[in-house]
């Protein structure tokens, strides 16, 4: 949520982890970064491939792992969208350079469960 309690919206990647989080990698500049550290509550809309067609949201809290941290759940990240990496120590100064963060949503509760 934003400072003015409108929520916060940004097109992001998501996955989920071993543990049930949902992970999304940003910069540590980013809004919703600022954000999330201010009022953990997120909501997350998810929708196909092909954007039209079966659709849920997903709500709950979030945390933010910085670096050093994060690079072991950012490698996972990008392993569950994207597969191996060609050069992981590229990847790894990547990371860095970006100022990557991982940010962990705990679902609380996921939606609609009927249609209108």
């Amino acid at each position: 949520m934003r400072k003015d309690g409108m929520p916060q919206m940004s097109p992001v990647v998501a996955t989920v982890d071993d543990a049930g989080f949902v992970i999304v990698s940003t910069r540590a500049t980013a809004y919703k970064v600022r954000n999330i550290r201010r009022d953990p509550r997120v909501s997350l809309c998810v929708l196909p491939d092909n954007f039209f067609g079966q659709w849920i949201r997903l709500d709950g809290t979030a945390d933010v792992v910085a670096l050093p941290d994060a690079l072991g759940g950012l490698e996972d990240y990008y392993r569950r969208i994207s597969g191996e990496h060609p050069d992981w120590d590229e990847y790894r100064t990547m990371m860095r350079q970006e100022q990557r963060v991982l940010v962990r949503m705990d679902l609380v509760r996921a939606g609609p469960d009927h249609s209108g």
